[in-house]
């Protein structure tokens, strides 16, 4: 029997947003208690809105900056990290992230919540190019928001946790990152944390979901422009885990109580244990998938990336790579 807590989101569709209150909606009976996360927080911060980071012919990409009071201080520079939202690669928008950006400044990290583009616009790997275009923004204007540029983190919430692990583990590797030839500031990031998200699209139980022929098409066959036995070479080229190597920078997975958004992170851990590359695993237990919209878990969240960030990522100022 499934357990009435096994509950998770279907692939999201443009009739079908995925967001805190589509979410609540479908959670809050098999978790009466939850709450759908708010942006205020009792530390000082400041949020800097609507900045244009890339354009892509008339769609100006858009994120939105949280910062630490200190920021605005001359203090030493600050952390900084991407936050790349979830919808099934072909819905969800950046304000999903909002609350959780607003932790991590209250926190002292710096966050962007930032815009992509979704599958009906651009498919794979397009989002991939996105977030390789707002790190590279964040590190080119560090200076002006108090940023050091050497301590810039990505990380995303199921869709986007794996976006963010595959932008996060392919540094300088063109297919991912086409802006890269003769650019001076590097889209590198020191750290990625992957909140729920899948790191191996080729293995069966991923496959199970992903390539489900019943869903004409699957979220992530609608992604790729074709499902497994069409397009096996790109499920696999867009897997994190076929990434790992001594170089693969220190990786945070966060996962919730559903193991269908697990897939491939336990053999993803083992490669980059062996290959003497940090990482921790945080679970929260009995917690739906998009756990990090709601309170009571959006503080675990926020602390558990905060601690890795702050133990992880080197604390010195150093020229960007």
């Amino acid at each position: 029997m499934t357990d009435k807590r096994m509950v998770t989101e279907q692939a999201a569709s443009a009739a079908a947003p995925y967001n805190a209150a589509t979410s609540y909606a479908k959670l809050v009976k098999a978790y009466p208690f939850i709450k759908i996360a708010g942006t205020h927080t009792s530390a000082e911060t400041s949020t800097i809105g609507g900045i244009g980071y890339a354009r892509r012919g008339a769609h100006l990409l858009q994120l939105d900056l949280y910062l630490p009071a200190q920021a605005r201080r001359n203090q030493a520079p600050l952390a900084a990290v991407v936050l790349v939202h979830g919808g099934g690669w072909r819905s969800g928008e950046r304000a999903n992230m909002a609350p959780l950006a607003a932790r991590l400044a209250a926190r002292g990290i710096a966050a962007a919540v930032i815009d992509y583009r979704l599958a009906d616009e651009a498919r794979y790997p397009a989002a991939i190019h996105d977030v390789k275009a707002a790190l590279r923004w964040l590190r080119a204007n560090s200076a002006a928001h108090g940023i050091d540029p050497q301590r810039i983190a990505v990380a995303g919430g199921s869709a986007g946790g794996q976006i963010a692990s595959l932008a996060g583990v392919t540094n300088g590797m063109p297919t991912f990152d086409p802006d890269a030839a003769g650019n001076a500031v590097s889209s590198a990031a020191q750290a990625v944390i992957n909140i729920d998200g899948l790191s191996d699209f080729t293995s069966p139980a991923a496959r199970a979901n992903e390539d489900d022929p019943h869903k004409k098409p699957s979220a992530a066959g609608f992604w790729f422009g074709g499902g497994y036995a069409e397009a096996a070479d790109l499920w696999r080229e867009a897997s994190p885990t076929f990434y790992v190597n001594p170089r693969t920078p220190p990786m945070l997975f966060i996962g919730s109580a559903q193991p269908r958004f697990a897939v491939g992170r336990d053999d993803m851990v083992a490669k980059m244990t062996a290959a003497g590359v940090a990482t921790e695993v945080v679970m929260l237990p009995d917690t739906p998938h998009s756990f990090w919209l709601f309170e009571p878990w959006i503080d675990p969240t926020a602390d558990a990336i905060a601690a890795f960030l702050h133990t992880h990522i080197p604390t010195t100022t150093r020229q960007a790579p």
